[in-house]
């Protein structure tokens, strides 16, 4: 991953750490694991690409690939927790399959068209060429590039009373 987006991606790590992550709303979260080898907590900072409040899921990208740490860890430990929004849970993880991560990935850039030139900018970057949006660039980018889902392990809705 290029500096600016490692030097970006850890400037916010400060506001989780002083429990001001809410002000950046459901648009990035806090992944807390456990190192594989160490053992030691480890906090990353991911960009929600989609995020469901109905079930509380919220899907990333993995921007260096499938050997990023942050996954490795998860696939080693899969006790994980999640911070998002307002909301802190204790979290289960699922990797999406090719066409649903092009969906997200579209989704995503159709939410987001201001600044499309700006994504497609940095997915090119993250996979080594161009990317377009084509249909093309969007299946590779799904196998180059996973994408994993976080929920709750709890649904936000059991603990209501009826």
């Amino acid at each position: 991953m290029s500096p600016w987006l490692l030097r970006l991606s850890g400037s916010t790590l400060p506001l989780y750490r002083h429990g001001w992550g809410w002000l950046l709303g459901h648009r990035v979260l806090q992944l807390t694991h456990r190192g594989r080898r160490t053992g030691r907590l480890r906090r990353t900072i991911l960009e929600v690409m989609r995020y469901d409040p109905a079930t509380g899921e919220a899907t990333v990208m993995s921007g260096s690939g499938p050997t990023t740490h942050w996954l490795r860890n998860i696939q080693a430990n899969d006790q994980l927790e999640v911070s998002i929004g307002h909301t802190f849970f204790a979290g289960t993880y699922r990797l999406l399959g090719p066409e649903e991560a092009m969906w997200v990935l579209a989704d995503y850039e159709r939410r987001n068209i201001l600044v499309r030139p700006v994504v497609h900018a940095v997915l090119g970057q993250l996979v080594g060429g161009r990317f377009d949006g084509s249909g093309a660039a969007c299946r590779r980018q799904a196998y180059q590039l996973p994408m994993v889902a976080f929920r709750p392990l709890v649904p936000a809705d059991a603990g209501a009373t009826r």
